[in-house]
């Protein structure tokens, strides 16, 4: 099974250092183990000139977003910091030459790499996601990255909904699992909405 043409984009999710590295404000458990599996599809993806897009939440230093602000996140990728960058791991030219959807920048949350929602009004703004995928003709999106519960999980509902033939990568993602089994619950969710649940294994 071929899983990636011209018509076809790679959206890594979030695969920034406050997520994926241990010392990260909201560490995801394994988070690092999947930067090697991800770049493996990057190769895969460019290889197929596929598209390859990464999301990256981009936040201000205090957004009602933030626990310490009235939400309920630990502080985490505010816009500019180390925290925010790419996990440095991640294949140097994709990460160079790549779009980069940066997300929750005016105090969103940030969850979709295609919407943002105002965590006080509850109104959702899009991202340049969508057009720039439609801009490349893409058909299809295989989505990856952190995490699985959440931003992925996000990600891939807004996909199919606005019609884009969309996958998961199970295992090239990780969840936050803030409750026991909220990663089966997540991958249940998605495939209820057409999602396909794939493993990078899958050829």
């Amino acid at each position: 099974m071929q899983r990636y043409d011209t018509r076809t984009a790679l959206v890594v999710v979030d695969l920034q250092n406050d997520f994926a590295d241990p010392a990260g404000g909201l560490a995801v458990h394994g988070g690092a183990n999947i930067v090697p599996i991800v770049n493996g599809e990057i190769e895969s993806a460019l290889s197929a000139s596929a598209s390859v897009v990464f999301t990256q939440d981009w936040h201000p230093e205090s957004t009602p977003h933030f626990k310490k602000d009235g939400g309920i996140w630990p502080v985490h990728c505010v816009a500019g910091t180390w925290g925010a960058e790419l996990h440095p791991d991640v294949d140097p030219v994709a990460a160079a030459g790549a779009p980069r959807v940066r997300k929750g920048s005016n105090g969103e949350d940030g969850y979709s790499g295609f919407t943002m929602r105002d965590p006080v009004t509850g109104q959702t703004t899009p991202t340049e996601l969508e057009s720039l995928l439609r801009e490349a003709d893409v058909e299809s999106v295989v989505v990856c990255g952190l995490a699985t519960d959440y931003c992925v999980k996000a990600t891939a509902l807004d996909a199919a909904r606005l019609g884009f033939e969309t996958a998961v990568l199970i295992d090239a993602a990780r969840p936050v699992e803030l409750e026991p089994g909220d990663e089966q619950r997540a991958i249940d969710e998605m495939t209820a909405a057409g999602v396909h649940a794939w493993s990078t294994r899958m050829r």
